[in-house]
């Protein structure tokens, strides 16, 4: 009998969201709900597991972890791509690493959820609307009209670009690799340079892959090309914003405000600035978070477990060891 661990499990709703019991007979599985405050204590936890599944990149493992873990033999995450995992160091110690796909609405919904809170100061009304105050003390931004920028234009950037053309938004997109005939299928303006994006919108909204040419893309010198007016959304990966040029443009009002999603230590520590800017509509964490992802999720992980168990190992990430466990 294999033991597996599901961990990350912050709300508690990993053992309904799928049917567990196609392993039954031959995998144990336990859940796991909290996040551990220390190391030592992960290992404690998961030492002893030959299977363990996690979500996203909630808790990162790393070659030092992985050097903990003699027993493990699958790892199964959440996504096709998990940057906090070393697959390279658990394909070297014979450890077979699995994800599952994603559903791209979600990320794309909670975008324009940060959107219209920003642009209709949500949570300064809602605030004001709970607490008596005064009724109505806000004036709005008008989407019609305005100029959403996109870093990014592949499947979810376009399905943001899909609801802006609903919106009557002006759309324009930019990234390296972005060709003008991309965006002329897709009805969107093409960017000749990020400076060029970043000083014409009125929301930039980030859908790009962290990698080293994407990493710090966004820093003091890109947040001054911004309008005052400007709002930049974030729901992709945090480091492709510089954080501390951030801070220091929103305090200094050099933009309008930020919608997070991501940010670059998770759980945001209490006293990080983040919280308590003003001008700061942030999350945590939620774009991947819905029903219909999560039943994905991990119906995939079931899958994932029950393909290794005959030999056939599914959704690879790296390679499949074929040396013995050290």
């Amino acid at each position: 009998m294999y033991t597996c661990a599901v961990i990350d499990d912050y709300q508690n709703v990993a053992a309904g969201m799928a049917d567990w019991s196609k392993l039954a007979g031959q995998v144990d599985v336990s859940f796991f709900h909290d996040r551990l405050p220390t190391r030592e204590l992960l290992i404690d936890r998961l030492e002893g597991f030959d299977i363990i599944a996690i979500m996203r990149e909630r808790t990162p493992f790393d070659r030092a972890l992985l050097e903990q873990l003699p027993k493990l033999k699958l790892l199964v995450t959440t996504g096709l791509r998990n940057a906090s995992i070393d697959v390279a160091a658990a394909n070297a110690r014979g450890v077979t690493v699995s994800g599952t796909a994603s559903l791209e609405g979600p990320a794309a919904e909670l975008t324009w959820a940060l959107i219209m809170a920003l642009a209709r100061k949500l949570p300064d009304e809602v605030r004001e609307f709970r607490r008596g105050g005064p009724w109505q003390s806000t004036v709005g931004m008008d989407l019609a009209g305005a100029q959403l920028g996109l870093l990014g234009l592949g499947r979810l950037g376009a399905r943001v670009a899909r609801v802006a053309h609903a919106f009557e938004m002006k759309v324009m997109a930019w990234s390296a690799n972005l060709t003008a005939e991309r965006c002329a299928a897709l009805g969107v303006m093409h960017a000749g340079s990020l400076d060029q994006l970043l000083a014409g919108s009125d929301i930039v909204s980030i859908h790009m892959v962290l990698g080293e040419r994407t990493r710090g893309l966004i820093g003091a010198e890109q947040l001054r090309r911004m309008k005052p007016s400007a709002f930049l959304i974030n729901t992709s990966r945090a480091p492709i914003v510089d954080e501390v040029a951030l801070i220091a443009a929103l305090r200094e009002r050099r933009i309008a405000g930020a919608g997070l999603d991501v940010f670059d230590e998770e759980p945001l520590p209490l006293q990080h600035p983040l919280r308590s800017l003003d001008n700061v509509v942030a999350m945590p964490h939620l774009g991947f978070v819905t029903e219909g992802n999560y039943r994905q999720f991990y119906g995939m992980i079931v899958e994932d477990i029950a393909a290794w168990l005959q030999g056939t190992p599914a959704r690879l990430l790296g390679t499949r060891p074929e040396t013995p466990k050290v």
